[in-house]
């Protein structure tokens, strides 16, 4: 699948891009892996970091923005595979910042778009990471997510005769990257009190090994048109607190601005494209104008043993069956120190 292949990860210099080329370094005999980013000192950083890891030589280190598409026409050259993880994630940031978030999580994803439908592109398969702020968004980081989502499922359509895919992959919070909640926690972990802005609320929960492997197992099984989504546990924030500190007393500050109490990776309209498989949801774009039919689709997908939801299915945070308990928290966080 990866083997012998020219793969690009745009925004390669976060926190899943740096486990992908761990990785896929260790599992796989990747011909090259392009690391495509902005930011020159992560980019020394992850170069010093890899410098003593098999495989350094198949990394190229590319500064560039999703936004620039001459810049990515050239980040592309023979590329076989694209893992699109560039983005502009922080909630606030994007409220204050909208245009600027539009023009990378939006308009950057229609510059892959455009970069790999074009004439003498090899690229195959294109996979972009979403976020489970995409469903039902109710701040603009989540809208510009549903909008770029959109965008690569409906690439499909415009693909011709061009063999390519375009696919996405969407789960929830990553256990303890950059901007989630754990290293905020671990930071006040010796203070009397710890903040929550909700007793009720939960959150999905992955590792970034998890996340990556995900990936792995999507670029596998793509058809192209559909959105990726894994079954994973949920845990409550209260709990995080309670195992870096149970003698901490909780003080709960109030939601904030662009939050969910319980965020979604499938709500009930969605229920009617969605497909169960053993360990993983996968939703179907609806508006499907390619040469290849909804018939087909299906028997594809129930060879691969899916099996269609229920009308009014829904997958929430609130509603899964599998919580982390306090302890399971605790375990993953002392795999930490």
């Amino acid at each position: 699948m990866l083997n012998q292949k020219v793969i690009l990860i745009t925004g390669g210099t976060g926190s899943f891009g740096e486990k992908f080329t761990e990785m896929c370094l260790k599992k796989y005999n990747p011909k090259k892996i392009i690391i495509y980013s902005r930011d020159e000192l992560k980019q020394f950083e992850m170069q010093d970091k890899f410098r003593s890891t098999k495989g350094f030589n198949k990394l190229r280190f590319l500064i560039g923005d999703v936004r620039d598409i001459s810049r990515l026409k050239l980040a592309m050259r023979d590329v076989d595979i694209i893992v699109h993880a560039a983005a502009l994630k922080q909630v606030p940031a994007a409220e204050y910042n909208p245009n600027e978030a539009i023009k990378t999580n939006v308009n950057g994803a229609q510059n892959i778009i455009d970069a790999c439908l074009e004439r003498g592109s090899t690229v195959k398969r294109v996979i972009a990471l979403s976020t489970d702020k995409a469903a039902a968004p109710i701040n603009l980081y989540g809208a510009t997510k549903l909008v770029s989502d959109k965008l690569f499922l409906s690439a499909n359509n415009i693909r011709g005769k061009k063999d390519i895919r375009f696919s996405v992959v969407r789960y929830g919070n990553v256990m303890n990257s950059r901007g989630s909640v754990i290293p905020v926690f671990l930071k006040n972990k010796s203070m009397k009190y710890l903040n929550v802005t909700d007793k009720e609320m939960t959150r999905f929960s992955i590792t970034l090994e998890e996340g990556v492997n995900f990936v792995f197992k999507s670029i596998k099984n793509m058809i192209g048109g559909e959105i990726f989504i894994p079954k994973i546990p949920s845990l409550r924030i209260i709990d995080i607190a309670k195992a870096i500190n149970s003698k901490a007393k909780i003080r709960i500050i109030g939601i904030r601005p662009g939050e969910k109490i319980h965020e979604e990776m499938i709500t009930e309209t969605d229920s009617l494209n969605t497909y169960e498989f053993k360990d993983y949801y996968i939703i179907l774009n609806e508006f499907n104008f390619t040469t290849v039919n909804s018939k087909e689709i299906s028997k594809i997908i129930n060879s691969k043993g899916g099996k269609r939801c229920k009308r009014g299915f829904s997958y929430n945070s609130r509603n899964n069956k599998k919580f982390l308990s306090i302890k399971d928290i605790k375990k993953y966080i002392n795999k930490l120190n």
